[in-house]
């Protein structure tokens, strides 16, 4: 026995509220009805309403034999064969599966692979290197000349040819900066040049010599033990620093008096105000006062004299240490005379970097502890970063400055205002 499921009904029960009221049960029995027929329509053919009459109607003048014959027969197709024959329009779901052919497995591409429409060929691409390598551009501008942005003799195009905007500035020729003729000062303390790439130390390698090993670890060894120092030094004057500032929050700067249990309203003699104990004071004579102005006189001399002897002092030491200054220089030319190679050591540096006032990062330590050290080259474990010592290498030849990092980047301000239209109100009554 099939059951038919409906909404629930209550179409008869009288409204309380008047003819617009909304119930909670509403008729939609028109809607679905409508809803199937139209379905219906798609299934068949497609919508009535929506067809040219083209398509629904046609002029038959002679009419159809096999109508006439069927008529004439009286012949009833079965259930089956009517249920059959109404197929649908709508086209079903193809579920053969097709080879496609611009899947691959990733490693090969496709015959007919539909490129883009920048790409170019593997020949063209070997072309291009050719004649980038050559140094002989194929597309020439300028009459066939190399174009030089720096050029001096560039004449200055006009902005527009139109004279209706004539009042806009003409663009100025582009002028060469000055440091871009100028060869990058080393910060290496001898002055040489620093390569960009280094013949490693004999102690780095993974299967050094012992003595040569052993001088690079003693010497990494000193200079780890100096700055270790250095921080325990800094460390513990900050530590002090910070003792005497706690000591001095507790101090307010007060006198602090000796006689704590003084009645209110009362003072001791150490609690009596300065102007009670100073005297009156009497008028002085030409003698005094002349006195008094030979004595300023001569602080006057003896300060004059004092600056005069330090002004002389800081010549001397000036002269001093431009003295030692020279025999410095005298000492490292003689060094770097007596030193066979051209390129400078970027461990010694100068002690003013270039550009800013950061110092340039120091350099990683390359020397291999001994419970680390392989005496293979399949167990040798790469450490280091190519992209830091070509940023490092950059700055010590001098080449980059060495700036800090901006981590996050400066926000505009914005200011935040309420407007006042929510408080402009007036109440009625109280006007």
């Amino acid at each position: 026995m099939s059951t038919k499921l409906d909404a629930p009904q209550q179409f008869k029960q009288p409204s309380r509220k008047g003819k617009k009221a909304w119930r909670k049960n509403v008729d939609v029995t028109e809607v679905q009805e409508g809803l199937r027929l139209l379905k219906d329509e798609e299934i068949k053919g497609g919508i009535i309403s929506e067809k040219p009459s083209d398509e629904l109607f046609m002029i038959d003048t002679t009419g159809n034999e096999d109508v006439r014959r069927q008529i004439a027969k009286k012949h009833k197709p079965l259930k089956a064969d009517e249920i059959i024959s109404q197929r649908s329009s709508i086209a079903a779901l193809d579920g053969r599966k097709r080879g496609n052919s611009n899947l691959t497995d990733g490693v090969i591409e496709p015959k007919n692979k539909k490129h883009k429409k920048d790409w170019i060929s593997n020949k063209e691409k070997l072309r291009l290197q050719q004649v980038a390598k050559e140094g002989n551009p194929a597309n020439k501008i300028h009459g066939g000349e190399l174009y030089d942005p720096w050029a001096e003799d560039v004449e200055t195009p006009a902005v527009m040819d139109d004279p209706r905007f004539d009042f806009l500035p003409k663009p100025k020729a582009k002028v060469a900066p000055v440091t871009i003729k100028e060869q990058p000062v080393s910060l290496a303390a001898n002055g040489k040049p620093i390569p960009s790439v280094r013949t490693p130390h004999a102690g780095t390698s993974y299967n050094p010599v012992f003595e040569q090993w052993d001088n690079l670890l003693a010497e990494q060894g000193e200079a780890a033990v100096e700055a270790e120092k250095k921080r325990l030094a800094e460390e513990a004057k900050e530590a002090e620093k910070e003792r005497l500032r706690e000591e001095a929050q507790g101090d307010d700067g007060e006198a602090k008096s000796d006689d704590e249990s003084a009645w209110e309203g009362f003072e001791s003699e150490y609690e009596k105000p300065e102007w009670l104990n100073k005297k009156r004071p009497e008028r002085k004579t030409k003698t005094q006062r002349n006195k008094i102005k030979r004595r300023k006189e001569a602080e006057r001399q003896a300060k004059w004299e004092s600056k005069l002897a330090a002004k002389e002092a800081q010549a001397e030491k000036v002269e001093l240490l431009a003295e030692e200054a020279r025999q410095r220089a005298m000492q490292v030319d003689n060094q770097s005379d007596g030193d066979d190679s051209e390129e400078g050591d970027d461990t010694q540096l100068r002690r003013k970097a270039f550009g800013g006032k950061l110092a340039p990062p120091e350099k990683a330590l390359e020397v291999v502890l001994p419970d680390e050290l392989q005496d293979s080259l399949r167990l040798l474990k790469p450490e280091g970063n190519l992209l830091d010592d070509r940023f490092r290498t950059l700055i010590v030849q001098g080449k980059l400055e060495s700036r800090k990092p901006i981590t996050q980047a400066r926000k505009a301000k914005r200011k935040v205002t309420e407007k006042w239209m929510s408080k402009d109100f007036k109440v009625p009554g109280l006007e």
